[in-house]
């Protein structure tokens, strides 16, 4: 596992929550160390610093998924007491997506971590400039730049294996159930995946040509959990765009769905992006 911390800049624009001062953090912190170094991992002092800092999650699904792609995750975060949405995308086109996004931060009452996983890297990347997100998690994401033509960046990699499984019906883009078990989830077990492919939402077409307007990720502290497995995005890709937005970054041995088949450590991550 590889790490890199974020910039000073956006590391040093948060402060500690009214009424809790940096002697008192790192006094819970210390608390908690020493409880971990004994095993003890649900104790009152965790708890209490989790409270302090960001209790809500928003979680963005890609392209051929729907929001119950988090089904492993959800239950890891609600344990530690956070408030956690999925959105749910229409695939329709990167404005629809980004709408949908919006909405559900709307919904939020207070300081928000934005996750992003494959094609939801781009939306997270447009409504991540929300006042209320403080930090993005990517996911073996997308992460373009302002009016970026990320398909054109994307073409300066090896092409994927799942791209031969795509398939185009009535204006949208299905993945076939051999490159969907194969290459999309690849190292969940096939009986899994088989469930996954049947609940796989269509994309539109165009939904890939979309650009964002602006780059989020260029203002708020960023995390990013490179797939080293990944047969739908090359890793290559993965790990050029969260070197490009000085990412804290992770590798994991994961298939193109690490919060499936890796959900503890996306969740580490995710609590991580918590804290800023």
């Amino acid at each position: 596992m590889t790490t890199s911390p974020h910039d000073d800049q956006n590391s040093a624009s948060t402060e500690p929550p009214a009424g809790l001062n940096r002697r008192n953090l790192f006094g819970v912190a210390a608390g908690v160390a020493a409880l971990a170094a004994f095993g003890i991992t649900e104790a009152p002092a965790q708890k209490a610093a989790e409270k302090a800092g960001v209790k809500n999650i928003v979680l963005v699904h890609g392209a051929w998924a729907d929001g119950s792609c988090w089904s492993d995750v959800i239950p890891l975060l609600q344990a530690r007491g956070f408030n956690v949405t999925a959105v749910q995308n229409p695939l329709t086109s990167l404005a629809d997506d980004v709408a949908a996004t919006k909405r559900v931060l709307a919904m939020q009452d207070g300081p928000t971590v934005l996750v992003g996983h494959s094609y939801a890297g781009m939306v997270i990347t447009e409504a991540g400039v929300d006042p209320k997100v403080i930090s993005l998690v990517y996911l073996a994401a997308r992460a373009p730049d302002a009016d970026e033509d990320f398909n054109a960046l994307a073409a300066t990699y090896p092409t994927a294996p799942v791209r031969a499984g795509i398939q185009k019906h009535d204006g949208y883009l299905w993945l076939s159930e051999d490159a969907f078990v194969r290459h999309f989830a690849g190292d969940v077990p096939a009986k899994r995946a088989r469930v996954l492919y049947a609940t796989q939402q269509p994309v539109s077409e165009t939904l890939f040509a979309g650009k964002t307007t602006v780059a989020a990720w260029r203002s708020k502290p960023s995390f990013y959990a490179v797939s080293g497995n990944d047969q739908t995005t090359t890793p290559d890709l993965e790990r050029f765009l969260a070197k490009r937005m000085k990412a804290t970054t992770i590798e994991l041995p994961s298939s193109h769905v690490s919060m499936i088949s890796h959900p503890k450590e996306i969740t580490a991550l995710i609590v991580q992006a918590s804290k800023v």
